[in-house]
């Protein structure tokens, strides 16, 4: 049965009317909150926002997640979130499948339908379905619970994983923590790395949709490079891609950005359906969130990856080699790494 975790009271018309056409097929059980634990459950986080972007019981429901590790154990989850504006919806979104997915909650490749204000950001799927914007919203919805009662996630006997860093080995503490998970994993899984540091990496400048999509159906970019060369082809062939992140000015690193912003090409010729995404965060002082958001943001919801159960790895270190004397660092490389393991072969 479907749990639908909506905090807070009645909201706006629209909302309840596009959650009842989404729900109208199922089974399901309604909370406004989570006062305990609840595991191997589907879950529909619906949130609507007032005025102000705000849902004032929807911080209890995220406070209830950071202070729970683990209370999501085996759950499949998606995120609806309408808001009266153009702001907020997104950010609150991102912000819950972090929370959640650290919780023990896997999701689907893009597991938010957010509804702004006017509905202009369904122009395109109304276009598409030949319908108008409130019943494309309602679509969507309807798209996204029956993607998450129906989500299993791939298992694999020998994984193979495509990690992609843009960092320099003698210097990096990224690469340090990922050394020592890629040790654990070597025996079980095929990994290749690649190294997005040679200065040839240039961004998406946004070509239009017609010729994005020519190139990607041939496995190519107009811009070509690494990307084509040899990172594309990766990621066709692998199971999951392992992302090194080390925190620039609360930020992926440029040479990242530019690769997932290259993904673009690909995507609309091969979706990512079938593919997870990791990502090993490192901060000199704080801010490890906002980055590990920006993964969940630009890979599970934009580009569409599958987002496992405590997909990333959270460390603030700043001197070379001070991650690996993190008081207690061994035991989260083995759980992360063992994470990586139960995630992918089961």
């Amino acid at each position: 049965m479907l749990s639908v975790v909506r905090p807070g009271g009645r909201a706006s018309e629209r909302f309840e009317e596009t959650l009842a056409y989404a729900l109208e097929k199922h089974c399901f059980s309604v909370t406004t909150c989570l006062p305990a634990p609840i595991e191997n459950r589907q879950l529909l986080f619906a949130v609507p926002l007032n005025e102000s972007g705000i849902n004032s019981a929807y911080y209890q429901l995220l406070a209830f997640l950071r202070t729970h590790p683990g209370s999501l154990k085996g759950c499949v989850g998606g995120v609806l979130v309408d808001g009266p504006g153009d702001l907020y919806t997104k950010s609150l979104g991102r912000e819950l499948a972090l929370a959640a997915s650290l919780a023990g909650c896997t999701f689907p490749g893009r597991p938010l339908v957010e509804a702004t204000g006017d509905l202009r950001n369904f122009t395109v799927q109304a276009k598409n379905a030949g319908c108008s914007l409130e019943k494309a919203y309602r679509l969507a919805a309807a798209d996204l619970v029956d993607r998450v009662c129906t989500f299993a996630p791939p298992r694999h006997k020998r994984p193979r994983l495509l990690v992609l860093h843009a960092s320099s080995r003698a210097t990096s503490n990224t690469l340090a923590l990922w050394g020592q998970v890629r040790a654990h994993l070597w025996d079980a899984c095929e990994i290749q790395e690649i190294g997005l540091r040679n200065g040839t990496l240039e961004d998406c400048a946004g070509c239009p949709y017609t010729m994005c999509l020519h190139y990607g159906e041939q496995g190519e970019c107009f811009y070509g490079g690494v990307m084509v060369q040899e990172v594309y082809p990766a990621i066709r062939e692998a199971d999951a891609v392992v992302l090194l992140c080390p925190n620039y000015n609360d930020a992926l690193s440029a040479n990242l950005t530019a690769a997932i912003n290259r993904l673009t090409a690909l995507y609309r010729s091969a979706p990512f359906t079938d593919t997870a995404v990791f990502a090993i965060v490192v901060s000199g002082y704080s801010g490890g969130d906002l980055v590990a958001s920006q993964v969940v943001g630009a890979m599970n919801m934009n580009k569409g990856f599958w987002l496992p159960s405590q997909f990333c790895m959270l460390e603030t270190a700043n001197d070379a080699g001070t991650a690996l004397t993190l008081p207690g660092i061994g035991e989260r490389l083995d759980h992360f790494a063992e994470s990586i393991l139960h995630q992918l072969i089961g």
